[in-house]
């Protein structure tokens, strides 16, 4: 009885012990990488702070704050203000993405990959951030690969000052859109359910849009407000 009462009571100081490094794990700062993301080779597209390693779409560096501003560890796109697209400065290929995002009822955002800059308007498929209220079909509501594929049906998005968290992993053709911890999509560039849906949308005379390729992250501007932090990235091995 005392071999059992000291396991017991050894498991219990273990158990209350362990359990806030795993709190303060999963609460860890925005905007910060943990020794395990460091380990599993994470690493942040935004610090918090600066806008360092984004230029705008085409440009070299990122030309004047008059559009996006950093403003309490948020990266911010000012409504009604015109920043124009920015993009990550690395370019990736098979990657796993994760970011926070938050803005008000009835704005509209987005964060395309597989950027080319040579297609202008149209640089690279978007995983959709939107007010699902203002949309009438799948195609154009959160977590789709916008005006080409939906996706699933899934909890209402939320609203400032709620955050909504959301990955995208790419492991060779194999593409795969998660918001709030559930897999919303996911798809195969170059297959025929992505051809059909390319060629429904507007990006039917867009040359090699269902494939994939290498290029930057891309943070949309639609004029609306829409805060991002937590941008996280990290290699992935293709499938």
């Amino acid at each position: 009885m005392k071999l059992r009462h000291f396991l017991q009571t050894s498991l219990i100081l273990a158990l209350s012990c362990a359990l806030p490094a795993a709190l303060r794990a999963a609460d860890a700062p925005p905007n910060t990488l943990t020794a395990a993301e460091k380990a599993a080779g994470w690493k942040l597209l935004f610090d918090g702070q600066t806008t360092q390693g984004w230029r705008n779409l085409g440009k070299p560096t990122l030309t004047g704050t008059n559009g996006w501003v950093v403003q309490d560890g948020w990266l911010k796109k000012l409504p009604k203000a015109k920043g124009g697209d920015i993009i990550s400065v690395e370019a990736f290929d098979n990657f796993e993405l994760s970011w926070e995002w938050s803005f008000p009822p009835k704005c509209n955002n987005g964060i395309k990959y597989f950027v080319n800059e040579k297609r202008p308007g149209t640089p690279g498929p978007e995983f959709q951030m939107i007010d699902d209220s203002t949309q009438k079909q799948r195609k154009y509501m959160t977590g789709s690969f916008y005006d080409v594929l939906p996706p699933k049906e899934h909890a209402p998005v939320r609203f400032a000052p709620e955050v909504n968290q959301a990955r995208l992993v790419v492991q060779g053709n194999h593409v795969e859109h998660f918001l709030n911890g559930e897999q919303v999509l996911a798809y195969d560039c170059g297959s025929d359910e992505v051809k059909a849906g390319v060629a429904k949308s507007k990006f039917k005379n867009v040359a090699g849009f269902d494939q994939k390729l290498k290029g930057p992250i891309l943070l949309t501007d639609h004029s609306d407000e829409c805060w991002f932090r937590s941008l996280k990235i990290r290699g992935m091995p293709a499938k």
